[in-house]
């Protein structure tokens, strides 16, 4: 269902709560507060505007940091009094420095990741159900995973589901994806550099997840790259042992 900035019930300051979520992972990023002219700003330039409260201004995210967020799509609530704007953010949200503003967690609270067993991250990330994360990954191998992964990003190409980052990525074409993909290599290289072996694991995982989507896009089988890789680990030098791969 379409909806116009008419449709919002703002409040008696005349604001609603923009909660923005990184369109990619699911991950909440920050809560924020609109108001009509911050909201059709940002419907015009695609990135983030909002109402600051404290300093009574309209603020641009990322106008003085460089951190913009470039605007996916937007929902509106069944009340109709409530945002939830999907972004590809272009740094930390948080002013900290923070890739999110929620990187404070609550005493006690644990019980969630584990009464969910991580579905929520698992499901985004994937770009997946949320049941996804409750099935029980560690009993498939890599190959299982990825090859589960491509099949749901077929599926995503042929059905384009709405709110579906995958969907983004193939409305906007080849080189939408192609430039992902250099983005992700650029920030798996950044994390290589890094001693965080989690945020590495993170990064080569985003990048896969990209090139399985370049993959769909050019109608390259995982066959195929099973295929090659297992014709040049046949042809290995013999006086070496190292594989040719330039053949």
């Amino acid at each position: 269902m379409k909806w116009a900035i008419e449709d919002l019930k703002f409040d008696e300051r005349g604001l609603v709560p923009a909660v923005v979520q990184d369109a990619r992972t699911g991950e909440v990023l920050t809560l924020a507060y609109m108001n009509a002219e911050s909201l059709r700003r940002t419907l015009d330039t695609r990135e983030t505007w909002f109402w600051s409260r404290s300093r009574s201004a309209l603020w641009h995210k990322g106008e003085t940091s460089g951190h913009t967020q470039r605007v996916v799509g937007i929902r509106l609530d069944c009340d109709g009094d409530a945002l939830v704007v999907s972004v590809e953010p272009g740094g930390p949200a948080c002013h900290t420095g923070a890739r999110t503003c929620f990187h404070n967690r609550v005493a006690g609270a644990s019980f969630a990741q584990a009464a969910t067993g991580g579905a929520a991250q698992a499901g985004a990330t994937l770009d997946a159900p949320v049941e996804t994360g409750s099935r029980d990954t560690e009993s498939r191998d890599l190959g299982a995973l990825l090859s589960e992964l491509y099949r749901l990003v077929e599926t995503r190409r042929r059905e384009r589901p709405a709110g579906s980052y995958t969907t983004y990525l193939f409305d906007e074409g080849l080189d939408k994806i192609l430039k992902k993909v250099g983005e992700e290599s650029a920030e798996t290289i950044i994390a290589a550099k890094n001693e965080d072996t989690q945020r590495l694991a993170s990064e080569v995982s985003d990048l896969l997840y990209h090139l399985l989507v370049l993959l769909v896009e050019r109608g390259v089988a995982l066959d195929e790259i099973r295929d090659e890789l297992a014709r040049r680990a046949g042809g290995r030098d013999k006086s070496s042992g190292v594989a040719d791969v330039k053949t």
